[in-house]
């Protein structure tokens, strides 16, 4: 079974920054055409150059929370490279909620951000990948991967929304899976630990102490890099993973196997 992704064409969402840019360069760097998505267009040409430049690689920048932007984005990877054969919803977003302020509306940001986007534009690629697979009768037509997190499965009193928007998105994972298999589309998802994306920079900045806390309470001792997540990616995308559908592969270093309630997932 081939682990190749090569020839393929991909939407990376999230891409400017962290985890969704270490994922479209590995995808890049893999053989497949890649189509870096994210609202921070400086950001995107800071990493990525030239729209031009490279032959595998464009990027498209805009609000991914608005639905015409989303059909742009997919009208723009079509220009490109004729087709789209991988989704991965790689945006997502953290931000304490407090369970107790009914005028905190974290949750609503939240669900738009990491579970609407993403239900917007997979459903949007699986009409295409639909489409350009009319009168083929085996094989892939498509795969989606949705980046999720463990805080679906664990508690902490200042992420409620967002363990609430990661589970919503397992969720919509596993609905999506059975709705589009008579389609021989696949949707997985990969639900991460403590890895060093933007959003955990960040809050290693502000609290120095959180670094030790994490380690501590993750088996392997250690913060994951974003290169670890995109080889797990690639494996959700190619056809070693062709019978796998409607699953939450965990990348955490054993952080599920302790305490649910120990320190915070990001």
């Amino acid at each position: 079974m081939s682990f190749s992704i090569s020839g393929k064409t991909a939407i990376v969402t999230g891409g400017a920054n962290g985890i969704g840019l270490a994922i479209g360069r590995h995808f890049a760097d893999k053989g497949a055409n890649v189509m870096f998505a994210d609202m921070d267009e400086d950001r995107l040409v800071k990493e990525l150059g030239a729209n031009e430049d490279a032959e595998n690689i464009r990027y498209f920048a805009g609000d991914l929370r608005e639905r015409l932007t989303l059909a742009n984005l997919l009208s723009a990877t079509i220009d490109a490279f004729d087709q789209v054969d991988i989704l991965v919803n790689a945006s997502r977003q953290v931000m304490p909620s407090d369970a107790l302020n009914p005028d905190d509306d974290a949750m609503e940001q939240l669900l738009q951000q990491n579970l609407m986007t993403s239900l917007r534009l997979s459903q949007m690629v699986a009409k295409r990948m639909i489409k350009q697979s009319e009168g083929q009768e085996e094989g892939s037509a498509g795969t989606i991967v949705n980046l999720s997190s463990i805080a679906a499965r664990r508690t902490h009193p200042d992420l409620m929304a967002y363990s609430v928007s990661t589970a919503a998105l397992d969720q919509m994972t596993r609905s999506m899976a059975v709705a589009l298999a008579p389609y021989r589309i696949r949707v997985n998802a990969l639900a991460f630990g403590s890895v060093m994306s933007a959003s955990l920079k960040d809050a290693l900045r502000e609290n120095r102490d959180f670094r030790a806390d994490i380690e501590e309470h993750t088996p392997l001792g250690r913060i994951a890099s974003p290169t670890e997540l995109a080889e797990a990616v690639q494996y959700l995308a190619c056809d070693g993973s062709c019978f796998m559908t409607g699953q939450i592969m965990t990348v955490d270093g054993g952080r599920c196997l302790l305490d649910p309630v120990a320190a915070p997932a990001h």
